[in-house]
């Protein structure tokens, strides 16, 4: 629990104080947004506002994980150099996107390809080392098994070892890529991606620590959780949470700094690693509600105008929708934030729930 503590102060004071920081580094340099044409009239002020500002959550919570072992004398574990790695690949790929944004001073990065097999090659290494180095008890990070609170019945290696690795393989890219995607399309009102991000990390941090407690390498039960290593996952959840609380001093309304597509696809990878290695693959669906009603409406807005020619929201994403129809920005942010809570609650209501009834 101290590492777990250390992890979160650190990261939220290296973010709160290193962000203003890299603000003036990104100034000088003249790294600022460029904003879309075809995007509320309103955003156009933020036109020149600094961003790659996810690059401070990556290097908070990095520095915050290594700093919470070197103080508690712990070792870090393979679960959560995973996440981390996950994290860090995937904001490499995002803060390449930004970068050629900037400097070409366009609405387009990497191309859709290229940026696509960025994250495919982060989220396969990730996928396939997850399922080496088992420990003393056997247990590897990941299973090939899905999982909703815990591992379920329905496993890819049905048909064999070989199989269930590519077939893991590819649910594992199916949750990376919707978890950072989902970040990403978020990332579009001050504050709103961060936000939410740090209310499910937070939640990560209360199901790492009740998995520790309940798990079966050292309190075995027909209710306990075949989780590796939940307490250092619950570690990298309380940096990636302090570090989000920091930057969001910063990025809230009127932001001073944007997180970009470095700190939404490194947020989203990360938030897909815990979920991967904590067992909680569905689960994360609820929690991070927000990000997947956020989704839909983009897939719902391209399927009805490619379809019928008529668009269902006058913008998507869906907080455009509400900023077209007059609704304050401020306000659509809190409201989000109220409903992304609600799914949070939600979410570790399931999960607790799921304990209580296996526990009768």
């Amino acid at each position: 629990m101290k590492a777990v503590l250390i992890a979160a102060v650190v990261s939220l004071v290296l973010s709160l104080f290193g962000t203003p920081a890299f603000i003036r580094l990104l100034v000088k340099r003249g790294y600022g947004q460029f904003i879309r044409d075809d995007g509320p009239t309103s955003h156009h002020t933020k036109r020149g506002t600094p961003t790659m500002g996810g690059a401070v959550i990556v290097l908070a919570s990095l520095v915050a994980y290594a700093l919470a072992h070197v103080f508690t004398g712990q070792l870090p574990s393979v679960s959560g150099m995973l996440v981390l790695f996950l994290m860090t690949g995937m904001g490499l790929v995002g803060f390449l996107d930004d970068y050629i944004k900037i400097s070409k001073q366009r609405s387009l990065g990497l191309r859709s390809r290229e940026k696509l097999a960025g994250q495919t090659l982060v989220a396969v290494l990730f996928a396939i080392l997850a399922l080496q180095f088992p420990n003393s008890s056997f247990r590897t990070p990941a299973s090939t098994a899905v999982s909703f609170v815990r591992d379920t019945p329905i496993d890819f290696a049905f048909a064999g070892t070989v199989l269930g690795v590519v077939l893991f393989v590819l649910w594992a890219n199916i949750i990376v890529a919707g978890t950072s995607n989902g970040v990403n399309l978020t990332d579009g009102l001050d504050g709103l991606a961060t936000g939410t991000s740090a209310m499910v990390f937070a939640a990560y941090v209360l199901i790492g620590i009740w998995q520790f407690n309940q798990n079966c390498q050292w309190n075995p039960g027909t209710k306990c959780y075949e989780v590796r290593d939940p307490h250092d996952l619950a570690i990298v959840a309380a940096a990636g949470m302090g570090a989000c609380f920091g930057f969001l001093w910063w990025n809230a309304s009127p932001a001073k700094i944007f997180m970009g597509d470095t700190g939404s696809l490194a947020l989203g990878g990360a938030l897909a690693g815990l979920a991967v290695l904590t067992r909680t693959e569905l689960l994360v669906v609820i929690l991070g509600g927000l990000f997947v009603t956020i989704t839909l409406s983009v897939i719902i807005q391209v399927a009805s105008f490619k379809t019928t020619g008529k668009r269902v929201f006058r913008m998507a994403p869906l907080q455009h929708h509400f900023e077209l129809i007059g609704w304050q920005e401020v306000t659509i942010v809190i409201r989000f934030w109220i409903i992304s809570g609600l799914f949070v609650a939600l979410g570790l209501g399931l999960f607790y729930a799921e304990w209580v009834v296996s526990a009768g």
